[in-house]
C-alpha cells in the first residue's frame, strides 16, 4: 500500500511520523519504502542519509533520469529503506510545470515498486503545491498528521478540499486513511481539548493511537536515527509501535474489502 502522509502546515509532527512509521513497519516484518519528497531533506537526515550519499534521489526520479530502483537506499534498519531527498528537489515544481502529465510522475516512477514493498510511505512537503500533487496522485491512502495545540484544524479544510478535487478530476481512488494526533501533552489542557474537538469534526476517521510530544522522538533524528534506533524503550518508541499495528491493521481490511470473493 502506497501512503502519503500530508499536511500544509509545518511543524506538525509528519516526517516524525513518516520515518517512524516506516521503521516500526519495517520491524514487524513489512518490507519499507520511505520516499522523501520535501527538498529540506528532513526524513532522508533523520535515517542517516548524508547529503553526498542522495544523489540520484526524488528529484532525478521525477526528472526520469534513473530507474526507481537506482534512487533506492538501504538504512541501518533491516525491512528498511529510503528514497532520499537532495537539494535539487526544490526546483522541481517549477521545472515540472512544462511537463505533460507533471501530476502523474511519481506515480509511474513508483509503479514498479509495488510489489517490491508492503508498503510505501511518502514524505510530502508542508505545502500544497506539485510535489504534493504528485504525493497524492501516486498514494492509494492519505495519512492525515494533527498537532495537539492551537489552531490545530486550521487550513485542514483547505486540504480536504485539495484532496477531493485531486480525487475528482486526478485519482478517483484515492481516500483518506486516517488523522493521527500528535505531539500531544497530557499536562496540557488545550491539547485534550483538541483531541476531542478533531474526533468530533472526523468521526470514525481518528486513530486511536495518540502520538505524544516526547524527547526522545525530538533527539533521535539529530543522531540519523528513527525512534527504535536510539531508544527502543521510550515512550516514542512504544507508541509508535501501536500506531503502526493499527494501521496495518486498517491496511489490511482496506486490502480484503477490495479482493474478489472467489
Amino acid at each position: 500500500m502506497i501512503i502519503s502522509i500530508v499536511n500544509q502546515k509545518g511543524g506538525v509532527g509528519k516526517t516524525t511520523t513518516a520515518v517512524n512509521l516506516g521503521a516500526a513497519l519495517a520491524r514487524a516484518g513489512h518490507r519499507t519504502l520511505l520516499v522523501d519528497l520535501d527538498p529540506q531533506g528532513n526524513a532522508s537526515s533523520g535515517l542517516g542519509i548524508m547529503e553526498e550519499q542522495r544523489l540520484p534521489g526524488t528529484y532525478e526520479l521525477l526528472r526520469g533520469e534513473v530507474q526507481p530502483t537506482d534512487s533506492i537506499r538501504s538504512t541501518a534498519q533491516e525491512n528498511y529503506h529510503v528514497i532520499p531527498a537532495n537539494g535539487d528537489l526544490a526546483g522541481a515544481s517549477v521545472e515540472l510545470m512544462g511537463i505533460d502529465n507533471r501530476e502523474f510522475r511519481l506515480k509511474e516512477a513508483l509503479e514498479p515498486l509495488k510489489t517490491e514493498f508492503s508498503y510505501i510511505i511518502i514524505d510530502a512537503p508542508p505545502s500544497l503545491g506539485l510535489l504534493t500533487m504528485n504525493a497524492l496522485v501516486a498514494a492509494e491512502r492519505v495519512l492525515i498528521p494533527v498537532q495537539c495545540e492551537y489552531y490545530a484544524l486550521e487550513g485542514l479544510g483547505q486540504l480536504l478540499q485539495t484532496i477531493g478535487l485531486v480525487k475528482e478530476h486526478l485519482h478517483p481512488n484515492l481516500e483518506v486513511l486516517g488523522a493521527v494526533l500528535t505531539l500531544f501533552d497530557r499536562r496540557v489542557k488545550v491539547a485534550h481539548d483538541v483531541v476531542r474537538e478533531v474526533k468530533e469534526h472526523f468521526p470514525g476517521r481518528v486513530f486511536d493511537t495518540i502520538i505524544p510530544r516526547n524527547i526522545r522522538l525530538a533527539e533521535a533524528p539529530s543522531y540519523g536515527k528513527n525512534i527504535f534506533e536510539y531508544d527502543d524503550e521510550s515512550q516514542g518508541a512504544q507508541t509508535y509501535r501501536l500506531f503502526a499495528d493499527e494501521v496495518h491493521r486498517f491496511a489490511t481490511e482496506l486490502i480484503n474489502q477490495q479482493t474478489p470473493q472467489i
